[in-house]
């Protein structure tokens, strides 16, 4: 790996935390959402500054190319992202049907007063 390379990839990952901490600081991320992208910044930063990690554990995991370890953990933590999205999704849906109910009850409500 030649210098450029090296910089480029401690660059681009304290360029990924700092914006999410700016993001966090700013309220436009909640945390409980923040965390696996801080992982991923964390690795990506752990991995730039010491890149024969991903040759070594490769090596110990048994995968052929160190490049496929790297693809393979970055699947896991997006399906990771994907799955508590999709957990926060299903409860802002079940919270916003409870609230059209009650809605709805209390319209019922206010039309049997008016009568």
């Amino acid at each position: 790996m030649n210098q450029v390379q090296y910089f480029l990839g401690i660059g681009a990952a304290l360029f990924t935390l700092g914006i999410v901490i700016e993001m966090l600081r700013r309220r436009q991320l909640r945390e409980r959402h923040a965390i696996w992208w801080l992982v991923a910044g964390g690795l990506a930063l752990i991995v730039s500054i010491f890149p024969t990690i991903v040759t070594n554990t490769a090596e110990l995991l048994g995968f052929e190319v160190p490049i496929n370890l790297v693809f393979f953990t970055s699947l896991v933590l997006l399906f990771l992202v994907a799955l508590q999205t999709s957990a926060e999704l299903t409860k802002v849906e079940s919270h916003n049907r409870n609230l059209a109910e009650q809605i709805a009850l209390l319209e019922v409500r206010i039309r049997k007063l008016e009568k």
